[in-house]
């Protein structure tokens, strides 16, 4: 049976609509009206959060765990009116959605195992020297404590993996943080089903209602409202720089300034060795192909530029790219918004001076075809618009004369997701050199493979220096993203009668 959306949002328990509606608009399949989120729904969302992180904030671990599996069970008994409305939402395949919707209740469940091990919890303790001199030192414990409520913001081109349950809200709820997630209204749909199964899932746990709430958008109001509100203790955010850094100088700008934990964007760019690019150019550039417009190139780990030398090897790798974008038909984007800011986007480098098209294609409607340019070193470094992140299915070259240049335009990269070597043996020195550049540009560093695709694991970093991300210190992937929503606390003398139950027997 097809899944109607109520059009609701969910507040602490109660599935509340207001007055005024807004209307999905799906790549295909029905539309659905939807309330428009206000500021007072989000302070009763605050408010009830507050109240729950009393209860939630104190829960155990073995409690938190089993709420995130119950979770990730409600999600899969979901599991096809989930796949149904998201494919018809987004207009991404079906296969991507049940991938999707496996890598989100994967990571509920990883996360439950890793707050279950504790090792999270960094806890320490230095025991009390009574007879030190000069001066004794007390019992000294240390733990990481939830830090309160959380607001999170849906992103739109993960209506699972980095909206409603999955992410920064399944990162925050391990953590032990009631969350408040702003929905993305490209699948509003998708999210009202999922929070349906976060609320089941609050109810069979007998967690308290106010753990999780869903507040629709429609509004940028409330999104604003959000991130200001005195009880938020912290934002996830998983969108473009523009609208990202609008909301982190909000945050900086409240009367108590609050952590905001942004993915904003990133070209990630590939760097052929000469070596590799000899051996294996062409091969490289079909790869580079399907990477680059894997689900129409909206990733925020696609790699848009990919840098090689000059000469015949090089030349060989754009051919062969150039061929196997070629055969990629027109792709249905996620909105008709990101479609629109795919050819302003590609515009930029339409009749740019020492820009040169190799594969040109136009659009219309919701829809996009690869596009591949290529430039120089020198050219790239003038002109910063050259960097800008494209969202969607475009590539830039930027060919370089030697070992030299590539290291000075790596140095002239901003800050990323992840950065790569294609490399074979002969190009160990020169990877060498080139490996302190990277690490100061990007969270991730890959080896002859394509950053699309992120493993959600204990060792993964998603993120990087600005504009990457807005804290390069962490990661919204992996069992890491938790710890971004603890903060550590220590204890002086404390009885153990007294002590968080995580600490009691340190």
């Amino acid at each position: 049976m097809s899944y109607q959306p109520t059009g609701k949002h969910l507040i602490a328990g109660d599935w509340i609509a207001g007055d005024k509606t807004f209307k999905s608009e799906p790549a295909h399949g029905e539309a659905h009206d939807f309330s428009v989120g206000t500021p007072d729904m989000v302070n009763k969302a605050c408010e009830a959060a507050e109240e729950a992180f009393w209860t939630y904030g104190y829960t155990s671990r073995e409690e938190r765990a089993k709420f995130l599996e119950a979770i990730a069970d409600e999600m899969e008994a979901r599991a096809d009116q989930i796949t149904e409305i998201g494919t018809s939402e987004t207009g991404l395949p079906e296969a991507r959605l049940q991938g999707e919707r496996g890598r989100t209740t994967g990571q509920l469940r990883l996360f439950a195992s890793h707050i279950r091990d504790g090792k999270y919890l960094d806890v320490r303790h230095d025991k009390a020297l009574p007879d030190r001199e000069p001066l004794p030192r007390p019992d000294l414990k240390m733990v990481q404590r939830p830090i309160g409520p959380v607001a999170v913001f849906g992103a739109s081109n993960f209506p699972l993996a980095f909206s409603t349950a999955g992410g920064d809200t399944a990162a925050a709820l391990a953590a032990g943080c009631p969350v408040v997630v702003k929905g993305h209204s490209a699948h509003p749909g998708t999210g009202e089903i999922v929070a349906e199964a976060i609320a089941a899932a609050i109810k069979s746990c007998g967690m308290p209602a106010g753990v999780f709430s869903l507040i629709q958008g429609g509004n940028r109001e409330v999104g604003q409202t959000l991130v200001q509100h005195p009880l938020i203790k912290a934002v996830g955010f998983t969108g473009s720089l523009g609208g990202g850094r609008a909301l982190y100088d909000l945050c900086a700008q409240r009367p108590e300034p609050i952590p905001f934990f942004g993915e904003l964007g990133s070209v990630n760019p590939m760097f052929l060795l000469p070596h590799a690019a000899k051996a294996r150019g062409a091969d490289i550039g079909k790869g580079w192909a399907g990477s680059l417009t894997m689900g129409a190139g909206q990733f925020c780990t696609n790699p848009g530029i990919a840098v090689v030398e000059s000469g015949p090897e090089g030349d060989a790798f754009v051919e062969a790219a150039a061929a196997a974008l070629k055969e990629v038909g027109p792709q249905v984007m996620l909105t008709d918004g990101i479609a629109e800011a795919y050819k302003k986007g590609k515009s930029r480098f339409d009749g740019r001076n020492a820009v040169e098209p190799v594969l040109a294609n136009d659009d219309e409607g919701r829809h996009a075809s690869p596009n591949l340019y290529q430039t120089n070193a020198e050219n790239y470094l003038q002109d910063h618009a050259l960097g800008e992140e494209v969202f969607g299915p475009l590539g830039l070259v930027v060919r370089v004369s030697g070992p030299e240049e590539m290291s000075n335009l790596a140095k002239g990269f901003e800050g990323q997701l992840t950065a790569t070597l294609h490399m074979d043996e002969g190009d160990t020195e020169q990877a060498k050199a080139l490996l302190p550049i990277l690490e100061r540009k990007a969270g991730r560093i890959l080896v002859n493979g394509f950053p699309t695709g992120v493993e959600v694991a204990d060792a993964m970093v998603h993120g990087g220096p600005y504009p990457a991300s807005t804290n390069f210190g962490a990661t919204s992937v992996g069992t890491l993203s938790i710890r971004r929503f603890l903060r550590p606390v220590c204890y002086q003398n404390m009885p153990d009668a007294v002590l968080p139950g995580d600490l009691a027997d340190a």
